[in-house]
């Protein structure tokens, strides 16, 4: 059994390792298909502006993707359930910007963490949040939001 401080010694001889070779702890550059995988995300981000167009925001996903807008939301399947939702949730909105603060991507995954701020008739919403996006052959199938706080 090893306790706390011998855990510590042992892995304190790590650092100078990591000191020594940056270049193994930071990440890797992204492919070309990466770079592409990014670019759909982040311009599907930039449709979101008022009045939203919503049928452009489907025009990014594709026929069988399934969409979550939080943690706890049930899955909406295909592009046209998943307009239709955005148009249910967000129709009246005034205003609408999605800031993303940064973005990771591996193969055919995006991670961007996001702050999206709505205004409506009658209240304004920002959310910040984790976007997780699954693409293929340029299209997003897959959209998950993680809820990290909102303020109404």
């Amino acid at each position: 059994m090893i306790n706390r401080r011998s855990f510590l010694a042992r892995t304190s001889l790590l650092a100078p390792a990591a000191v020594a070779f940056p270049a193994l702890a930071a990440a890797a550059d992204w492919t070309d298909a990466e770079k592409a995988n990014v670019a759909v995300v982040n311009d599907m981000c930039r449709v979101w502006t008022a009045p939203v167009n919503f049928e452009k925001v489907g025009s990014f996903l594709t026929e069988d993707c399934v969409y979550r807008a939080t943690e706890t939301a049930p899955p909406v399947k295909g592009r046209q359930a998943i307009v239709d939702s955005l148009k249910k949730m967000l129709g009246s909105v005034t205003k609408a910007e999605f800031e993303i603060v940064q973005t990771f991507a591996r193969g055919p995954m995006v991670v961007n963490e996001r702050f999206d701020r709505f205004v409506m008739p009658k209240q304004s919403m920002e959310w910040h949040g984790i976007g997780v996006f699954m693409l293929k052959d340029g299209k997003i199938a897959e959209w998950n939001d993680y809820t990290i706080a909102m303020k109404r």
